[in-house]
Order: C-alpha cells, then sequence, then structure tokens
C-alpha cells in the first residue's frame, strides 16, 4: 500500500494562499512548542529526581541545556552527571529537530515559488550545430 499524503504542495500545484500558509505555519508552530514542552519535561523530571533540585531549578537547568547554554547547578552525584550528559546529547538532536519542523513550511514555500518562477521562464530552443 503507497501513502500518498504529503503535507506540503506538489511542484506542479500553485503556491498557497497566504492566509493557508499561514494557517499552516500555525499549525508547524504549535506542534513545535508541544516538541519543546515535551523537551523541557523531560528534563525538568531528570533534574529534579537524579539532582534532587526543586522543580523552578529543574526548569532553569533543563532551559538552559536545551538552549545550548549549561547547567546552572553543580551536578551533585555520578547519576545526576550521567543523566545531564544523557540530556545534553538529547537537547542537540531536539534542537535541531525542532528547528527543522518549525521551519520546513517556510523552507518549503520558498523552493516552491523558486521552482514556479524558474518553470515560468520561456525555454530557449536550441539547435543543434553541424
Amino acid at each position: 500500500m503507497k501513502l500518498r499524503y504529503t503535507p506540503f504542495e506538489h511542484r506542479h500545484h500553485p503556491l498557497l494562499p497566504l492566509r493557508e500558509f499561514f494557517m499552516r505555519q500555525a499549525h508547524y508552530g504549535l506542534f513545535t512548542a508541544l516538541l519543546i514542552s515535551v523537551s523541557l519535561g523531560i528534563g525538568m523530571v531528570g533534574y529534579h529526581f537524579c539532582n534532587d533540585l526543586n522543580w523552578i531549578d529543574s526548569l532553569v537547568n533543563a532551559s538552559m541545556i536545551l538552549t545550548g547554554m549549561g547547567p546552572v547547578d553543580p551536578l551533585k552525584n555520578d547519576l545526576a552527571k550521567l543523566w545531564a550528559s544523557f540530556y545534553a546529547l538529547f537537547s542537540g538532536v531536539a534542537f535541531l529537530t525542532i528547528a527543522a519542523v518549525f521551519l520546513s513550511p517556510i523552507v518549503h514555500r520558498f523552493l516552491h515559488k523558486f521552482n514556479l518562477d524558474e518553470s515560468d521562464k520561456p525555454q530557449k530552443k536550441t539547435t543543434p550545430s553541424r
């Protein structure tokens, strides 16, 4: 069975109207907010239980790691250090994935418009040389 659904229009379709594009971008923005919230939640739980931090300090540490700034509070034990290592690796991948998801409608629209502009240009006929 072949899946035929794609979230973006095909290259032969016209450019999406601006209002619909903004709605698409809003949906992708909400989805990225959900991904950020889940990623922060994972970090908060880990810092709270592995490093014995309160929830606010756990939020600060998870936020700082997720954005690539580094931890705020010192790590108290080996479990906390292992958690911080895991979460830092997870955060690097999550940050790039979230950025890609958020930017994908914008990049698609740009490339789709570029493709439409290229196909509108008259094709130059070449004559074979003898």
